[in-house]
């Protein structure tokens, strides 16, 4: 992402220290002295961040770059032992280990498993952090809730649509929280912009959203094919997903430009934003969803994600148009990654960088919001690699909501339902595109009405011996 690669050079050269040492200390010291301003900070959550008797039991399926940037968001606020990671990648594994014992307080290496079901099985884990690919999330998220864990699942939560079925009725089966990483609904400026410029009318009634992403993020290469690293199980990695020929490490952006593992941009980027609409609207299930696009620009590489695409999630007198470009330029290079709602009394933007109210009136003065960045309290933000400044306050707030639902027995604001409801909208825009039709989901009977050859798209075929969840499993 491009915020991404400018943050890697500002960690590049403005760590806060000389030596290693010396960023301990320091973290020791503002640890200490910001004790209260975090007690009040995150007091709204009802959470009680005296040291527990007994810390959290903590385990990370996925160490590559999100998993283990959640596990240490987590560890920054809450009492934590981290007692499993696991990995189908061993340096990744070791890396994570490694500078878990350098963060956390017992300074204890956790226990290291290539096999998540072994981890989830020896463990006996309070809370679970599944940072895996896509095609992982349904499985190892449903396996944790049945080993009696509360689940931090990043997103898009599912592959397909009856995985995320599933997995809401696995929540509701064992009674345990799952918190989706939309961390949006807990970023500060936004948490304001909901509450000062939605809440409070300013917009007046909104009729029109505009949604978009259009940084060139969509991998596109043609690597040749190569011997799998010793380091890497990659049949376990490739799991329920259909078998590629191995060309190369597919961490990080690699596995993301295939449809095999994901569902494109639309499902990793319009999620965030859908989902930030829908929170701040109210919304659940669109009435009517339609896509159009494919690949139009960049064919010359392996990428069987669209370059190009726009949905339309319909509302009753509300549109939410997405659109998404790998290619070109952005509409708006203020906002290339956003939100956009237009009400009847002005326009409101809105990013994970800043949000700005611009009035229809010319006599009402424009509103601007800017990120808020936690440097000083939390001084390793600044080593932690390719680590997001700019999300990390919204991170660690998410996981406090997170928290307090488990303390409190409630739902947490990024509750997996709602996920499911964004992920799957996101999914169902891009069977409209390749049928080339509009489609309109039934939640209640699962299908997708008056179309058979949809709803049988609802379930994608998995890889034997790995077998598809089903919520009827759960309801029975």
């Amino acid at each position: 992402m491009i915020f991404s690669i400018s943050l890697r050079k500002y960690n590049q050269n403005h760590h806060p220290m000389e030596n290693k040492n010396a960023y301990i200390n320091r973290r020791h010291f503002l640890k200490g002295t910001t004790a209260a301003m975090v007690l009040t900070s995150f007091g709204s959550y009802g959470i009680d961040l005296t040291p527990k008797d007994k810390p959290w039991r903590v385990g990370l399926i996925g160490c590559g770059w999100y998993g283990t940037s959640d596990l240490f968001k987590l560890i920054q606020v809450a009492d934590v032992e981290v007692i499993s990671v696991c990995d189908v990648d061993s340096h990744f594994m070791k890396s994570t280990a490694d500078q878990v014992a350098e963060r956390q307080k017992s300074r204890k290496m956790p226990k290291l498993y290539s096999d998540y079901r072994k981890m989830l099985e020896e463990s006996k884990l309070d809370i679970v952090l599944i940072g895996s690919p896509d095609h992982w999330h349904a499985l190892q998220c449903i396996e944790a809730l049945k080993s009696g864990a509360h689940v931090y699942v990043q997103k898009p939560i599912s592959v397909d649509v009856m995985e995320g079925e599933a997995m809401v009725a696995a929540a509701r089966k064992y009674n345990k929280v799952v918190q989706v990483g939309t961390q949006r609904k807990s970023t500060p400026h936004l948490v304001d912009v909901k509450k000062q410029i939605v809440d409070a009318g300013l917009l007046g009634k909104i009729s029109h959203v505009e949604m978009c992403c259009y940084f060139h993020m969509r991998a596109n290469g043609n690597p040749p094919l190569e011997p799998v690293p010793d380091f890497l199980d990659y049949e376990m990695w490739t799991g329920p997903a259909p078998f590629r020929p191995y060309d190369g490490l597919p961490h990080r952006r690699w596995w993301r430009t295939f449809m095999e593992y994901g569902n494109g941009i639309t499902g990793d980027m319009c999620v965030h934003m859908f989902d930030t609409v829908r929170w701040m609207l109210g919304l659940g299930w669109p009435d009517k969803i339609t896509a159009t696009g494919g690949i139009y620009v960049q064919k010359e590489g392996k990428s069987n994600i669209a370059d190009t695409q726009t949905a339309i999630f319909e509302y009753p007198e509300l549109n939410c148009v997405w659109q998404h470009r790998t290619w070109g330029t952005p509409a708006d290079p203020e906002y290339p990654w956003s939100f956009k709602l237009y009400g009847e009394k002005g326009t409101l933007s809105g990013s994970t960088m800043k949000a700005d109210f611009v009035p229809f009136d010319k006599d009402v003065e424009p509103i601007h919001f800017d990120v808020l960045y936690e440097r000083e309290q939390y001084p390793e933000d600044l080593i932690e690699k390719d680590n997001e400044l700019n999300a990390a306050p919204a991170t660690r707030r998410h996981m406090l909501d997170f928290l307090a639902a488990i303390n409190n027995g409630t739902r947490p604001i990024a509750d997996i339902e709602e996920g499911h409801i964004s992920t799957a909208s996101c999914i169902l825009a891009n069977m409209a595109m390749e049928l080339k039709r509009p489609l309109i989901y039934d939640p209640k009977s699962r299908t997708v009405v008056n179309d058979p050859e949809a709803t049988k798209m609802l379930v994608r075929p998995y890889r034997g011996p790995w077998k598809h969840p089903m919520p009827a499993q759960f309801e029975s």
